[in-house]
């Protein structure tokens, strides 16, 4: 179940629901196949409840390619990290919850 700071994004919602936030946003590009995906989801949800001041956008790759490419992912899971509406961070891979906190904080 998906908190309410977390949000899945499509390339129709992207703009209104993402991109327009004064939140820092993580994308997370997943796919359900992925066994590393599901590692970073749940650590991505309990920041979405511990940090207010964090918006997480879940891009299911599979459904949104388009998103994909423009992001240049490829390799999952990739978190997009976006302040002001500029990317400002790409993490590939999954990491821990503390090393998420260290490169959001």
């Amino acid at each position: 179940m998906m908190h309410m700071s977390t949000i899945a994004v499509t390339k129709s919602n992207i703009e209104s629901k993402i991109l327009s936030s004064e939140k820092t946003i993580i994308l997370e590009f997943w796919a359900k196949w992925s066994e590393s995906c599901k590692l970073v989801s749940p650590i991505l949800e309990e920041l979405a409840k511990e940090c207010p001041n964090i918006l997480i956008g879940k891009v299911n790759v599979d459904y949104e390619p388009e998103l994909a490419r423009a992001y240049g992912i490829v390799s999952l899971p990739t978190l997009v990290v976006i302040k002001d509406g500029k990317v400002t961070n790409k993490i590939v891979g999954s990491q821990s919850k503390e090393d998420l906190i260290d490169i959001l904080l």
